[in-house]
């Protein structure tokens, strides 16, 4: 068990130095070489997406580590590695479980909440997926996410190892989950690897379920941007009754009505507002934009009445589910 464990600390190590990098600038050449982004990758949507990239991991994460693992020993002196004791793998355990659960409840939040949809649009703005999707979201957004904290404090009470480790994996699964290569099609496609498909997508996000949250419509019966909320685990949409497998894929992802708000603004609303009238980031923009073309929804959601309610891009609020 020892040496297991061993092991799984030197991947970890690995990821964390110069081997997570590497993956995803090797996932990003894999891309752009393929041509997997279809010519949807306008100057506007590179900037977001280059911005959403670099700014969390250069600025935002080392502010908020150095500044939290400087104020915490001011209000818990005494705390400082009080939990180093834990082994390894029930440290990995609880802290994957826990940082995990809170992010799915967070993101879930966001798609329920009006107020907080327009601070996570960005991540769906979108009419492509790639790599690069997974970090792309608002720097408010970002700031306000509870794991980067969670991986501070985790680190001041001694649990750094595990926490970093937990961060490495699940980095590397929302970066594959979310990148435009369909890695988890052969395990569809060969009987033979049906069981290992069964287990691996009710257990963490593959592309075909985490594509399927990004999609433009859930008119086919393979988007669902009303569920598959699930990050490193899938399985707390099978848990909480918002899951939705079919192994196919999206035809379109996005939101319908997205018309290339500011780079700025998809960056750094409330900060900057968006020039395109209508949009929710303009500066009298609504919350939530409900589609004006309602025959065309009327029609697409086989309903007779002009008065059909529209499919948004956001799910009901709890209360409604």
């Amino acid at each position: 068990m020892e040496a297991t464990i061993e092991f799984f600390k030197r991947i970890v190590d690995n990821l964390n130095g110069i081997g997570f990098p590497f993956l995803v600038f090797f996932i990003g050449i894999l891309e752009v070489i393929f041509g997997l982004y279809k010519n949807k990758w306008p100057k506007n949507e590179r900037w977001v997406d280059i911005s959403c990239f670099i700014v969390p991991r250069l600025i935002v994460q080392p502010a908020v580590a150095y500044y939290t693992l400087h104020f915490l020993p001011l209000i818990f002196g005494e705390a400082k590695n009080i939990f180093s004791w834990v082994p390894f793998f029930w440290g990995f355990i609880i802290i994957a479980v826990a940082d995990d659960l809170t992010q799915y409840w967070y993101h879930r939040l966001h798609h329920q909440l009006p107020w907080l949809w327009r601070f996570h649009r960005t991540h769906h703005s979108a009419s492509y997926m790639g790599m690069a999707m997974a970090s792309r979201q608002n720097l408010i957004y970002t700031i306000f996410f509870s794991q980067i904290y969670l991986t501070a404090a985790l680190v001041y009470l001694g649990l750094g190892i595990p926490a970093i480790a937990v961060r490495v994996i699940k980095s590397t699964i929302t970066t594959l989950a979310h990148s435009s290569i369909p890695w988890d099609k052969p395990l569809y496609k060969y009987r033979i690897l049906n069981p290992i498909a069964w287990v691996l997508e009710r257990l963490i996000s593959t592309p075909a379920t985490h594509h399927a949250h990004h999609a433009a419509t859930t008119d086919d019966g393979v988007g669902h941007y009303k569920g598959n909320f699930g990050n490193m685990f899938f399985l707390w949409d099978v848990i909480f009754g918002t899951a939705l497998i079919s192994r196919k894929y999206p035809s379109a992802y996005g939101i319908s009505h997205y018309e290339g708000d500011q780079w700025t603004a998809q960056l750094l609303w409330p900060i900057f507002k968006s020039k395109v009238g209508g949009s929710e980031l303009a500066p009298d923009g609504p919350m939530v934009r409900i589609d004006d073309d309602y025959e065309a929804l009327a029609r697409r959601n086989k309903k007779k009445t002009p008065e059909a309610e529209p499919q948004l891009n956001v799910i009901p609020s709890l209360s409604n589910n």
